[in-house]
Order: C-alpha cells, then sequence, then structure tokens
C-alpha cells in the first residue's frame, strides 16, 4: 500500500513520516519511506534546483520539474516496491503541485490534475495523512531550522493559500486522515498510528 503525507511547510509532516516508518516496522510490516522531490537519483538533482531556484523559474517550468521527479519516481522507487509488497510512505506527491503550484502559484489546475495523472502512472495513495497547521505556527518552525528553502522564503499570503488549498481539496475525503499540526511529535504519531492501524485493518484482504 502507499501512504502520503501532505501538509505546508513546518506542518511537521517529515517528522511524521520517519516515525510512521517506525511505528509500521514495529508492527511487522516491511516499509520504505520516500520522498518529492527527491526519491530518485533523477530526483535528488532536481530537489537541489527547486528547493535553492538558483535562477528565476517560472510557475510552469517549476511544475514540470516536479512532475518530471515524480515520474521518475514512481518508475523508479514506488512501482516495484509495491510490487514487492512493502508499505510505501511518501513525504509529499501529486497533491502538493496541485496547492503549490496550483493554489499556490494561480497556474491551471486541471493542467495540473492532467499532467499529473500521466507522471503518477495509475499509482495513487491509498491514504494520505493530511497535517493541518496555521501559517504563523508553521513559519515559527520553519525559521528556527535555519537556511530556507525557496518556498519557506515566499510571503505570508502563500502559506494562507496553501492551507485554503490543502483544506479545499482534502474536504469530506474517505482517503484522508487530518492531524493536528500543532500538537507534540508524540502526540501526533499516537493519533496517526492507530488511525492507520485501523485504516489498514479495514482495507487489507
Amino acid at each position: 500500500m502507499l501512504i502520503c503525507i501532505e501538509g505546508i511547510d513546518g506542518s511537521g509532516k517529515s517528522t511524521l513520516a520517519q516515525r510512521l516508518k517506525l511505528f509500521l516496522q514495529q508492527n511487522g510490516n516491511t516499509v520504505l519511506l520516500t520522498k518529492e522531490p527527491g526519491g530518485s537519483a533523477l530526483g535528488k538533482q532536481l530537489r537541489s534546483i527547486l528547493q535553492t531556484q538558483p535562477m528565476p523559474i517560472s510557475p510552469i517550468s517549476e511544475f514540470l520539474l516536479f512532475a518530471a521527479d515524480r515520474a521518475q519516481h514512481v518508475q523508479e522507487v514506488i512501482k516495484p516496491a509495491i510490487a514487492q509488497g512493502t508499505v510505501v510512505i511518501t513525504d509529499r506527491m501529486g497533491d502538493s503541485s496541485l496547492v503549490y503550484q496550483g493554489y499556490g502559484r494561480g497556474i491551471d489546475k486541471q493542467m495540473i490534475t492532467m499532467v499529473n495523472e500521466w507522471a503518477l502512472q495509475g499509482i495513487t495513495p491509498d491514504l494520505t495523512l493530511y497535517v493541518k497547521i496555521d501559517g504563523t505556527t508553521a513559519a515559527q518552525r520553519v525559521h528556527k531550522r535555519g537556511e530556507l528553502s525557496a518556498f519557506e522564503r515566499e510571503q505570508a499570503d502563500f502559506a494562507d493559500r496553501l492551507i485554503s488549498g490543502f483544506n479545499e481539496l482534502y474536504h469530506d475525503r474517505a482517503d484522508v486522515i487530518t492531524l493536528d499540526g500543532t500538537q507534540s511529535p508524540d502526540d501526533i504519531i499516537l493519533t496517526a498510528g492507530k488511525a492507520v492501524s485501523q485504516w489498514m485493518n479495514q482495507h487489507r484482504p
């Protein structure tokens, strides 16, 4: 199965991804933790460009770089792991592009959806964990980490658009579990672990 963790920068999603991997391994699962961008060899190169943006990148070009990373990630990492019966946890996937480049940058959401479907090659998350947080708390956390990515350097209204996008996208979705990102990492993994275990018990053959 494929579990995706989504949320804005500073929500705590990457910490949750690492801790969820350990939780599932302790419960007898073979688990692969990966991420977008950067889950493949090509993706690592693309991640460096996207995170630092040493030259101006147009919103459409930005999305297409993410899409290239996504296509390679699915082909090189996710498909082989799922075929072996591995539980795959990915830190971000297609919905991040819909939110960041669609809601955040304002480019055509239908076009993003169409290209995403092509890049994903029929692979979609079985379950998405959305770590929901307010922009102020997220920004405080991000600035404590030190050097900021190109997305973390954006103004506060950019984060507000992302939050609105995630909230709209994940409203009333049966395949999405929403978690409170303002809680401590211990509390978040406790809630997430229970929810994921219950979901797996209900959906596994």
